[in-house]
């Protein structure tokens, strides 16, 4: 099966440290975060993997290579401007089957073959990874009429949402949605496909997921990532590492190497 990483971002959220590198190649312990994801990939029969970079592109092919190193098959998908969340499709080399596709700075134990399984069970044009997110409001909420009449107060609610976590099974006939080389949300993408009338659906998840995307979530310590460390230098997978180490109830928290 095949997956596309996209890892083209500029990461402007965790400068300085993206000036030297960017964010998908910012090391979790000993690794960086994308491979971690790849490996988890691997592990759950993703084995063809294509990297859409654009940003600092050379590290990720200096250091991933052709992917014989992690026994995966890695190609690379260049842009050469900002083409946004969906853009990078119109770059890729059409896959026969449908694939997944990923962000590369979040770390989930999502079970991968499960949302192709289901993706396919339901002959989805596109499967979207959802997750519950609550939202406490920290003010009293007013509701008005079209008079200004005051008709609900709320003090300080929480309301809860199901949100985007980035990870996609996408068949490939939606490609064809996808103007070539020209800026493209991906919620852009998912519109025009429903509005044909395809089948779009969502796959909730109630699992563990960390979108690494701002400097907060590097600037805390973590004192158990020694421990994901120290499993896969015993030889086990960093796929199987990180989902053993979630469902012992470890937080996985992030931490930059100063030197």
């Amino acid at each position: 099966m095949r997956a596309v990483i996209m890892a083209g971002g500029r990461g402007t959220r965790l400068a300085p440290f993206t000036k030297v590198l960017p964010k998908p190649l910012i090391p979790l312990g000993d690794y960086p975060i994308v491979e971690i994801i790849m490996c988890q990939l691997r592990d759950a029969g993703y084995c063809d993997i294509t990297l859409a970079v654009n940003y600092l592109a050379d590290l990720f092919k200096a250091y991933f290579g052709d992917g014989s190193r992690l026994e995966l098959n890695v190609d690379y998908s260049l842009e050469t401007k900002r083409l946004g969340t969906a853009g990078p499709l119109s770059l890729i080399d059409r896959p026969s089957a449908p694939f997944l596709m990923m962000n590369a700075d979040l770390l989930t134990d999502l079970d991968f073959a499960d949302m192709y399984d289901v993706h396919l069970r339901n002959d989805a044009a596109i499967t979207m990874a959802l997750y519950s997110r609550e939202v406490k409001i920290d003010f009293g909420v007013i509701e008005v009429d079209d008079q200004s009449r005051i008709v609900a107060c709320r003090e300080k609610p929480t309301y809860n949402y199901l949100v985007n976590m980035g990870i996609y099974i996408v068949s490939p006939e939606v490609l064809d949605y996808v103007p070539y080389n020209e800026y493209y949300d991906f919620t852009t993408l998912v519109d025009a496909v429903r509005a044909d009338g395809k089948n779009v659906m969502g796959y909730v998840f109630d699992g563990e997921w960390m979108d690494l995307g701002r400097i907060a979530d590097f600037a805390k310590a973590s004192e158990d990532h020694e421990r994901l460390a120290l499993a896969a230098s015993e030889g086990r997978g960093l796929g199987e590492c990180l989902a053993a180490a979630l469902d012992e109830g470890i937080a996985l928290e992030p931490v930059l190497v100063a030197d």
